[in-house]
This record gives structure tokens, sequence and C-alpha cells, in this order.
């Protein structure tokens, strides 16, 4: 296994470098941070292509299909991404929890959690469907339901590969994986912007792309589910003893927190923008998802650092290494909150000209609306770094109220400015709760798991990052 954060964890090489003498140990240490900033830039460039992705649909769609017609289709798929954390049922976030506690002997919840998943996956599909049918009145609309039903199974099948990647040390097929599907909805959209197809042309050919992720899920999932593929930072023999087996019910009681946290997540990124369809118009709805799909193409920052990157670490971390905890605390939190800052300024100044110039002029609210959005991101940042330490420090519960709290602010905020101000009202919404749930999570995390335990300097973070060993006073 090549050198990676795993080495930071527990200090392997320590011995390596001793009898190398003084000189090997800044070598190894550069050598391991160089580790972990090539894997985050292959992380960080997968993002990069998802965003151009996920964009450059939005646009190729709206000036493909009427705006209407745009508005029935991004309306269905925030719905069915809605029902994602149904479907998948917190199953890959129990995963990076129960491997980055017990390693090798966690083995045992994969098959009840896989089917539980399966069980979830299954229902939600069966849900969508039954909506579809009883929307009948509308075929059209109707039919972009039914077929993005497919979305929800590819969906959950990306999940949980991506999990089984994070905790092999994958980064390179889990970057690869990410990215994949996006271009293939690139290829769907010029189709149908080259053909003039039909909005149900779309969807079809999204329920396409789901097929095929999902085939392409299954090879990576085997040798996990097989017990080959090893895992980072944990040994290959499990320890002395029998593990106890685990049952559905308890895999549901353990998961719940982590659906319910995925929920309200996404009731944030989505809502809205359903909201605007059924309370305002379709046009309204269009209107929305652009921005919005800037916003969420933005908060994959955060997801691919701390889910995706450190959140398995932060798990091992959280009761062995304390020193790194307040160094994820003081540091990771000033960083996230500083990128944040930068990226909305970008954003909400380049959407101004950029917005009406690719989408035409009835698209020249959305330039608005997304500079009202931007300010909500410095705050998902900061709130995304705190919230990993509640996660990986046995507070996840209390992490999931607070997220319910957020979502309530939410409904009550877009209850109240919707009808006031149309979708800047949606988007002030969206601001107010994301400063009210970052408040929430950096005074919980400063008093329950920082305490009065001194923060660590530059020079802390420093010696930690190279292994400098401290002289003796």
């Amino acid at each position: 296994m090549s050198p990676s954060v795993a080495d930071l964890d527990t200090g392997n090489g320590a011995g390596r470098d001793a009898g190398n003498g003084g000189a090997a140990r800044p070598r190894a240490a550069r050598g391991r941070v160089a580790t972990v900033l090539v894997h985050l830039g292959m992380l960080g460039l997968s993002q990069v292509g998802v965003t151009l992705a996920a964009f450059g649909t939005q646009i190729l769609l709206a000036r493909s299909l009427p705006q209407e017609a745009f508005g029935t289709f991004t309306a269905a798929l925030a719905v069915v991404s809605l029902t994602a954390p149904l479907a998948v049922f917190g199953v890959p976030e129990l995963w990076l929890q129960r491997f980055g506690r017990e390693g090798e002997r966690a083995r045992r919840w994969v098959g009840p959690s896989l089917r539980v998943a399966a069980a979830g996956s299954g229902l939600t599909v069966a849900g969508i469907l039954a909506w579809s049918l009883v929307e009948w009145s509308d075929p059209v609309a109707a039919g972009v339901r039914a077929l993005l039903a497919t979305v929800v199974v590819a969906q959950a099948a990306l999940a949980l590969v991506g999990t089984v990647q994070q905790l092999r040390g994958d980064y390179q097929g889990l970057s690869a994986l990410q990215v994949a599907p996006h271009l293939a909805r690139v290829l769907v959209v010029l189709a149908v912007w080259a053909f003039g197809a039909s909005v149900l042309a779309a969807a079809a050919g999204y329920a396409v792309v789901a097929v095929l992720t999902v085939l392409a899920c299954v090879p990576v999932m085997l040798p996990f589910l097989r017990g080959e593929a090893p895992l980072e930072g944990h040994p290959r023999d499990l320890p002395p003893g029998s593990p106890s087996r685990v049952g559905a019910a308890r895999v549901t009681g353990a998961a719940t927190p982590f659906v319910l946290g995925n929920l309200f997540y996404l009731l944030g990124m989505y809502l809205g923008t359903v909201v605007a369809a059924e309370f305002l118009s379709p046009s309204a709805a269009a209107v929305l998802a652009v921005p919005m799909s800037v916003l969420t193409a933005v908060y994959l920052v955060p997801r691919v650092v701390y889910q995706q990157y450190f959140l398995a670490r932060l798990h091992r971390w959280s009761g062995t290494d304390r020193d790194a905890v307040l160094i994820a605390y003081r540091w990771g939190g000033l960083g996230m909150l500083a990128l944040g800052t930068v990226l909305a300024a970008l954003v909400a100044l380049g959407g101004l000209p950029v917005l009406p110039f690719l989408l035409g002029p009835e698209y020249r609210e959305s330039a608005t609306v997304m500079a009202l959005l931007a300010l909500a991101i410095p705050f998902r940042f900061a709130g995304a770094a705190v919230a990993s330490l509640l996660t990986s420090g046995g507070l996840l519960r209390r992490k999931v109220a607070y997220q319910g709290v957020g979502a309530l602010v939410f409904l009550v905020a877009l209850a109240v400015a919707t009808p006031l101000w149309g979708v800047r009202g949606t988007a002030v919404a969206t601001v107010v709760a994301e400063v009210i749930l970052c408040t929430l999570f950096w005074t919980a995390v400063r008093r329950r798991v920082v305490g009065d335990a001194p923060l660590p300097s530059w020079h802390d973070l420093r010696r930690r990052l190279t292994r400098e060993t401290p002289r003796a006073s």
C-alpha cells in the first residue's frame, strides 16, 4: 500500500526513518504530505469535472427545452434526489463509522446492511412509480418521473461503491466513478440539443445512464463482498474472538441517524426547486434550478474533503488522536471558511454576466438568485468542517437534531419568503437556514468536542504534517 494519511495516524515508518538518520524523516514526511495532496487533488479534479458536467447539462437542457418543460424535468429530478437517502438508508455512512471503529470485524455489518439498502431502494422506486401513476393527468410529467426513478438505484449504487473505495484508499477509482455518470449525461443532453428531442427523450437518456452506472458498480463491489479487498489503515488479520452477528433491526437503528442527516441535507438542496414548481410555476422552478445546480456543485468541495477523504480517518482519530481532532477543528474550520468566502465571491460576481449570456434574457433573474445563494457558501463550508467532528465524535444524534432544526427553519422561511418574494425569497430562506445551522454546529463542537483544550498553533500543524520530533526542553 502506498503511503497515506494512515501513516500519519500510527506513525508508520518511524523505525525505518530512525535507521536512516534524521535526514530520512523530512523526506518521508514530505512523501506522506505529497500523497495526501495527490489524493485530494484527484478527488478535487473529479469534482471539477462533475461541476462542469452538471452545469453544462443544465445550460444545454435550458437552451434545448421550453422553459416549462425544463422546469418539469428539474423538479422531477429534485424529487428523485430527495429520495436517495431513503433508498440507500444511510448504509455508506454506517460502513465508514463501523469500519473506522472495528476494522475488519465490521465486515459482519455488510450483508445485513446491503439487504436493508436493497429493500429501501425497492420501496423508493415503487413509491416514485406509484406517484407517477397517480399524476397521470399530465402524461409527460408522469413519464419523466417514472423514467427518472432509475436514477434512485444508480445513486444508491454509487454511494455504496464510493464508500468501498474510500475504505480501500482507492481515490483514483473513486474519482473516475464520480465523474463518469455526469459525462455520460452530457452526451445525452448533447443528443437532445442536436436532434431537438423532447423532455421524455432526455429522461430516457438519464435512465440508460443510470442502468449503465449500476452495471459498472458491480465489479467494484464484488471483491469487497468476498472479503478480498484490503482496507486502508487496518490489518487484514482479525483479532481473537468471534464477532457477534448483526441483524437487520440493529442495522436499521444504527443507520437511521445517517438517513435523517442525509435527508435534511438534501431538503436544503432540492426542496426549494420543488416548492417553486408546485406553488409558483414550472418556469419559476427553471429560474431557480440553474443557480441551485451551481450551488450543489460548489457544495461538493466540503463533501469531498470530509465525507470522501477525512471522515473515515476522523472516526479513527476520535478515539486515539486528540491532537489531530483539535487541528481539524481549528485549521480545518478556518480553512474551509476562507475557501468558502473566496468561492462565494467568484460565484456571485461571475454569475451576474454569465448566466444571462448563456441562458438568454428569460433567465436574467437566475443571476440575481445565484448572487443571493452565494451568501450561503461560507456557512456551508465552515459548517461541514465542524459537523464532521460531531459525526466522528460520538455526537451523531445531536448533529442530526441540529440538522432537523435547520430543516424546520428552512421550511418556515420558505413558507414566509416564497409568497412574498418568489424565487428570490427561496434563495433568502436557503441562506437563513445555512447561517443558523452553521452556528449550531460550531457552538456544539466548541462546547462538547473541544471544551477547554488549548487550540493548536500553526507551528503545531506544521510539526504534525512533517512529523517533526519536539526538542527536549
